[in-house]
């Protein structure tokens, strides 16, 4: 990995990104916190409907329709701008211990969101035989919970050494 962080850093995308790091690193950082944002409030309403603690008056279907366009729009935001930040910065995301696990996180959150939303277009009445089931309540805590370590891990990929010997940053 370490190999091809170096080439990729040599890049012309990832050449001009670094000439341009004044401004270019933080715009597309800030971009990718207001993602970050939009996916934290979908996910919390979507998961607050779940536990019937908001949007009551909406079926899990209204509320999935409302907020999943957001959590999926958030979702390819945030892969672009990922993208963008691992071709600017690719050793410093591509050997962070941070970065792989929340990246594995962020694949588990995405595929709940999106097996969720299918399984509510496919089966309407799924809210009343399954929406109301203590597994799917404690999935709504759960999944919330994962995208709060995918925010901690990301803030924490500057900050890589904190994993001491599980970090491979330490071995370039």
């Amino acid at each position: 990995m370490n190999q091809f962080a170096l080439w990729l850093a040599s890049t012309p995308p990832s050449v001009f990104i670094q000439e341009h790091n004044a401004w270019a690193i933080p715009a597309i950082q800030s971009v990718h916190i207001v993602g970050i944002a939009l996916i934290m409030g979908s996910v919390l309403m979507i998961d607050l409907r779940i536990l019937g603690l908001a949007w009551t008056d909406h079926t899990l279907q209204q509320t999935t329709s409302r907020f999943g366009p957001w959590l999926t729009g958030s979702l390819w935001l945030l892969l672009a701008t990922g993208l963008l930040m691992v071709v600017g910065e690719p050793v410093r995301e591509l050997v962070s211990f941070s970065f792989w696990l929340k990246m594995a996180l962020v694949a588990i959150g995405a595929v709940v969101a999106v097996s969720f939303q299918r399984a509510l277009r496919q089966e309407p009445q799924w809210e009343r035989t399954v929406g109301h089931s203590p597994s799917l309540k404690l999935l709504a805590v759960v999944t919330f919970f994962v995208w709060i370590g995918v925010i901690f891990l990301g803030r924490l990929i500057a900050y890589d050494h904190v994993w001491g010997s599980w970090s491979p940053a330490k071995r370039l």
